[in-house]
């Protein structure tokens, strides 16, 4: 049942940063326990396209876990949570700092009934330093990270990815940092919390963004779809659209130059080695271009691929949907909702020969497992009843 089988996570956050790392987990066999306000659920589930109410990227992000719906304004609410806690191995949550403590949920007070508890804090800024009480989305993020400086054209207004990628950031680093918890656990039997801002994991995929600056005080800027140092790798257009080639490397720029019919400049020793090509870079885009021009997608694909260059299109979800390679990885699978949709969602991701992941439980509707979980840490059927009509589950 995956690598983590055995596991028990109790997820407390909401949205896409805290979630995402918890449906990673829940995809690799870890059973996971989401707690959702009672009345809306979590926000999510209203976000970007819905079926008969719910989000279909509810789909996605909640599949594995299981929806218990308690008023954590409420003590009671509280002290449920407390002895769900102590049946945990990990609490993922991704309030503002200082939010945890008020309820009295935080690590020194909850460790000293589990000891061996391990507890992801994904937030804006950290749960430290002068801006960690600020609020913090990914975008937010994303900006202080470095990222969106360097998105769109020269001069032009930066542009966000497409997704909430600094949450997405957040989440893996929050996941890889669960694993080295439970590593140093299983030595020593102790827990420990795990401190990721938004900011940091964007900023820790910035590449040489920092030690150039440092070395030379360059600031590195917008450069639309090229990759700056780095020769040649752009996109270029087509007679119906665009195609991405990645020509770095000295063995493959040969190889492209003899592809496009211009071996004068891949046999030039004046272009052997990357600065030599970063160099007179606007001069090789150029010959790319006036390549690709005139062909279509497909037949540049079908000459690069032959050359042995890296080259590809621009997907949209429909390419994605209908590509084989895919769903030969299993990279598209079929889940039925609550609501009896039948949609396709990502599959599993990374692929373990041994221990593979997999999608065992649809995403659960909101309380649906309520009564199950709490009758696992004894509460009974009149406490449910006497909790339910004063509104705390």
């Amino acid at each position: 049942m995956g690598p983590l089988a055995g596991l028990k996570v109790l997820e407390m956050g909401q949205l896409i940063a805290g979630p995402f790392a918890a449906k990673t987990l829940a995809d690799f066999g870890a059973e996971v326990i989401k707690i959702e306000p009672p009345g809306a659920g979590d926000p999510l589930r209203q976000w970007r396209l819905l079926h008969e109410g719910t989000s279909v990227w509810w789909q996605v992000q909640s599949r594995n876990k299981k929806s218990v719906a308690l008023d954590l304004k409420s003590p009671e609410a509280r002290d449920l949570v407390r002895r769900l806690i102590d049946e945990c191995d990990v609490v993922v949550e991704n309030f503002k700092p200082g939010v945890m403590e008020a309820w009295g949920f935080d690590h020194a007070t909850l460790s000293r009934s589990n000891p061996g508890l391990i507890m992801l804090r994904i937030s804006g800024y950290g749960q430290t330093g002068p801006y960690k009480d600020r609020p913090g989305f990914g975008v937010v993020a994303e900006a202080m990270g470095g990222l969106r400086h360097l998105t769109g054209e020269p001069g032009r207004v930066p542009v966000r990815v497409g997704v909430s990628i600094g949450d997405t950031l957040a989440s893996l680093h929050g996941v890889i940092g669960i694993l080295m918890a439970l590593h140093h656990r299983h030595a020593t039997g102790q827990g420990q919390v795990i401190d990721v801002a938004l900011y940091e994991a964007v900023f820790n995929c910035m590449e040489s963004l920092l030690p150039e600056y440092s070395a030379f005080g360059a600031v590195r800027e917008a450069a639309g779809s090229a990759l700056p140092g780095i020769a040649p790798s752009n996109a270029y257009p087509c007679a119906d659209g665009w195609v991405l080639v990645a020509g770095n490397g000295d063995s493959i720029f040969t190889r492209l130059m003899a592809a496009i019919g211009r071996r004068d400049l891949g046999d030039d020793p004046a272009l052997v080695g990357n600065p030599a090509r970063v160099a007179r870079v606007a001069e090789i885009d150029a010959a790319i271009g006036a390549w690709t021009a005139p062909r279509t997608v497909a037949e540049v694909l079908d000459s690069l691929n032959a050359a042995q260059v890296p080259a590809g299109r621009l997907y949209t979800a429909k390419d994605i949907a209908e590509d084989p390679h895919y769903r030969a990885r299993g990279m598209i699978e079929r889940v039925v909702s609550a609501d009896g949709l039948a949609v396709e969602v990502p599959g599993i991701v990374p692929k373990l020969s041994a221990t593979p992941g997999g999608i065992t439980r649809r995403a659960p509707t909101l309380g649906e497992d309520t009564e199950a979980v709490l009758r696992e840490v004894g509460v009974t059927a009149d406490q449910l009843q006497a909790l339910r009509a004063r509104g705390v589950l």
